[in-house]
Formats: C-alpha cells, structure tokens, sequence
C-alpha cells in the first residue's frame, strides 16, 4: 500500500486567455478537484485570487501548465505561461513548476464527453477539467 507524505495542498493552474482553469489536490495529496474558473484578462485581481488560495487552502505549492507545441519548442503561449509562473512565484512566495500541458485540453475534453457533458456544456468547465488533468497526472507520478 503506497504511503502519501502530506507536504501541503498543491494547486494546478491551466492558463487560457480570459479564463483560469484551477484545480485543487485532495489534504491527502491523492486527488485533483477541479475548482470554478477565474478571470484571466486582469493579472492582478488573478494573482491575488491565487494568493487567497494559499492562505485559505493552505497551498504550498502550485503546477504552471506550459502550453509547448507538438515539436516541445517555446512559442508565445509557453512564453506568457513563463512570466506568469515567474509573477506567481513572487506574488505567494509559493514554490511553482512548470509542467508540459500539451493536448491536456483535449484530454479533459474527452473525458468530460465520455461522461456525459455535451460540447455547449463544457466550455465553462474544461479550463478546470485540464487542470485537473495536470494534477492528477502529478500526484499519481509521485504516488509510486
């Protein structure tokens, strides 16, 4: 039976460009919780809504989704994904890593057809589905 070391709350961030995907792990650091999304046009009021986060669910650290291209190379979304992580970093004070988010969109998706959401549905919870999806890719890599 695998043992879970509790070092905190971890949050994963799925940045998209009016909406914020956020999900949340579990006090045992076994499950992601998708969150509601939060508005992604004013950074400010975004990193102090992340900043809450901390203080309120006591996250110690956060997952930066870095949306590479198919080749692995950096573009302009991977570029503003950096200088967020950087900007979150400094905001909460909060250890943040970055993780390769590519096709957790269509993941999260998937999934949500495959349990019954229809397409018009999904829109307000995909951003939080796909960071779900990261998370629970991160807790489960660290589960053993």
């Amino acid at each position: 039976m695998p043992v879970h070391v509790r070092v905190g709350r971890v949050a994963a961030i799925d940045l998209g460009k009016a909406r914020v995907g956020v999900a949340l792990s579990d006090e045992l650091g076994v499950c992601a919780h998708p969150r509601p999304p939060l508005d992604g046009r004013n950074r400010r009021a975004l990193l102090e809504a992340l900043t809450a986060l901390v203080r309120e669910e006591g996250v110690t650290r956060f997952l930066v989704g870095v949306p590479l291209e198919l080749d692995g190379r950096e573009g302009p979304a991977a570029r503003k994904a950096l200088g967020f992580a950087q900007a979150l970093a400094d905001a909460t004070r909060v250890e943040v890593e970055l993780i390769d988010e590519r096709l957790s969109t269509v993941e999260a998706s998937r999934r949500l057809r495959e349990g019954g959401v229809d397409a018009r549905r999904q829109k307000p919870r995909v951003d939080g589905a796909a960071a779900a999806v990261l998370l629970q890719s991160w807790l489960d890599s660290r589960s053993g």
